[in-house]
């Protein structure tokens, strides 16, 4: 009896030998000599097969990377480059049919259906990591838009994901300067910037009466 591993390599050895899904569950239960009662204990579709596949890359990065000894002692900056870093070297393993299933799954303004598992993991994760810099004080702490950052960051992943799909780099060597560059700048963003002193400077000027009314505003 084939169990939920089994089916999900089988289909992935499948798809990668044939260049498609199969033509029915039917027929690939019959490849596998299996009942074809035996793969729906497990999937309900093979869309199910691949969204498992992506979730359980992103869940087995977010493990590994959290059992490191350093991780308790990195900033928010550090553990979500060290996220992305881990990420992609877990994504090689199996290039070819996450290659596949994004091209399958592609959309132009939307998150792949493909992905949407992994985006409730990694909005998670990265709402975590997110808490923790607010509390440190290491992200600025803004209102309204704190409340988006995981939203910048499921940006920074998509971006990521494509360029990695085209990378011909040896190594992926540019897919590492995607990442470094990338989350930088958008923990910059998080982090306090003149324009946080400006306003408060506003806010300043605004509490002060007898400020405002010697410069006459």
């Amino acid at each position: 009896m084939a169990n939920a591993e089994q089916i999900k390599s089988s289909y992935i050895d499948y798809v990668l030998t044939n260049g498609e899904q199969p033509k029915s569950v039917y027929n690939f239960a019959k490849k596998l000599k299996i009942p074809e009662a035996s793969f729906y204990k497990f999937y309900g579709s093979f869309e199910a097969i691949e969204k498992a596949v992506w979730e359980d890359l992103t869940l087995a990065t977010i493990i590994k990377i959290k059992e490191q000894e350093v991780w308790p002692k990195y900033t928010s900056r550090e553990k979500m480059l060290s996220f992305f870093y881990s990420y992609l070297e877990l994504l090689k393993t199996k290039r070819s049919f996450i290659i596949y299933t994004l091209k399958k799954h592609s959309t132009r303004f939307a998150t792949p259906s493909v992905l949407s598992g992994t985006k409730t993991v990694f909005e998670s994760f990265a709402e975590d990591i997110i808490n923790e810099g607010l509390d440190s004080g290491e992200l600025s702490d803004r209102k309204f838009f704190s409340k988006r950052y995981k939203d910048a960051l499921w940006v920074q992943f998509a971006f990521i994901i494509n360029f990695w799909m085209d990378d011909d780099s040896k190594d992926f060597e540019k897919s590492d300067e995607a990442i470094e560059k990338g989350i930088n700048v958008t923990f910059d963003l998080f982090q306090r910037s003149p324009i946080d002193h400006l306003f408060e400077y506003g806010k300043f000027l605004t509490r002060n009466g007898k400020f405002k009314e010697r410069m006459g505003i």
